[in-house]
């Protein structure tokens, strides 16, 4: 009766760690975030950021980003460019109250990594690939990255107005387990 148990148990074992999955780590959105842009024409922040951030450096294919910036937090350092931009002539804040990406696939790329996902702003999803870098320290982490977004793109405002099209965004998130 053992000969027969102990093949058993082991082709069990066997075949419940080939289903086993990986999974990142789940950090916390840390106090001291800055996601900024800037323009030839306009620069300012959003003050505005949550989200879920699973990641795990060793294994970026097991890694989730599911991000939101609220749109009404944004700052340009002048309050009738701050209402300006949150009227339905830029993003509308109102009807597209938030900025969202949510990554579909994270990979390792020279010395940092990328998430390319889609990104939805101002009612507009489109995919977009983000690259960043993870620094660890302690229990605790940062992730920046910077890339162009063509607000055009995403019907931000009138094509060839005031602003510039390609608008720099930099993004330094630190982060907590």
């Amino acid at each position: 009766m053992n000969k027969i148990i102990y093949p058993i148990a082991a082709v069990l074992i066997l075949a419940g760690s080939a289903f086993t999955f990986v999974t990142a780590t789940s950090w916390q959105i840390a106090e001291g975030y800055s996601i900024a842009f800037s323009s030839d024409d306009a620069s300012g922040i959003f003050k505005g950021f949550k989200g879920n951030i699973a990641f795990d450096e060793q294994n970026p294919a097991a890694s989730k980003f599911d991000v939101t910036i609220d749109v009404a937090t944004i700052n340009t350092g002048n309050g009738l460019q701050n209402k300006h931009a949150k009227s339905d002539e830029w993003f509308d804040v109102a009807k597209y109250p938030q900025i969202h990406f949510s990554s579909q696939k994270i990979t390792r790329v020279g010395n940092g990594f990328q998430a390319a996902g889609d990104l939805e702003i101002h009612g507009v999803k489109r995919p977009a690939t983000i690259p960043f870098t993870f620094k660890k320290s302690g229990t605790g982490g940062s992730f920046a990255g910077s890339f162009i977004v063509n607000r055009s793109d995403f019907k931000v405002g009138k094509p060839g107005g005031d602003v510039g099209e390609q608008i720099k965004l930099d993004i330094s998130v630190p982060v907590t387990k």
